[in-house]
């Protein structure tokens, strides 16, 4: 006991163990039918959004039809953007639209770490989309995306692209 504070200096700053940064661990992949449940329920809230500004290009539509929409399609046009910066906020943020927020679910890349909003936005909505559009291949290509969630992994073709995964938030 005397030797072990013979060896203490007294004057010496206080000595603590440095912990190192934790890695960021790898979360729980989100099920496949709150995937789905999430892709739907945004899927909803912009046809609400939008609905009405696609029903005025209707060429054939009744009078009164059309008077009433001419005034609902630019407020529900304007919350469809409203909504549609919101999740890109929340995306940006968070990683999540507001479907995603509501059942527990984000994206994260496939070490853990935060998915910034331009591979989220880009690698994981904008390129798929636009591959999708391709006539004879897009349809194949917007299949196969959809078939990859069966894998082990639970990741679509489109988190592939992009080094994500859905995670349970």
């Amino acid at each position: 006991m005397e030797s072990e504070t013979t060896n203490q200096n007294p004057y010496a700053a206080p000595q603590s163990p440095v912990a190192a940064r934790p890695q960021q661990l790898r979360q729980e992949p989100a099920g496949r039918a709150i995937r789905l449940g999430a892709v739907l329920i945004d899927n909803v809230l912009f046809t609400i959004a939008f609905l009405p500004g696609y029903l005025l290009l209707l060429e054939e539509m009744p009078a009164d039809t059309a008077s009433v929409l001419q005034w609902i399609a630019p407020v529900t046009g304007l919350l469809g953007l409203g909504l549609l910066g919101y999740n890109l906020w929340l995306l940006h943020r968070q990683g999540q639209t507001l479907a995603k927020s509501w059942l527990g679910i984000r994206i994260v890349r496939t070490d853990g770490s935060r998915s910034g909003l331009g591979r989220i936005f880009w690698l994981r909505y904008f390129f798929p989309t636009l591959i999708g559009a391709v006539p004879c291949v897009g349809g194949i290509f917007s299949l196969v995306d959809a078939l990859f969630i069966f894998a082990d992994d639970r990741r679509c073709l489109h988190d592939h692209m992009a080094d994500t995964m859905v995670v349970l938030a």
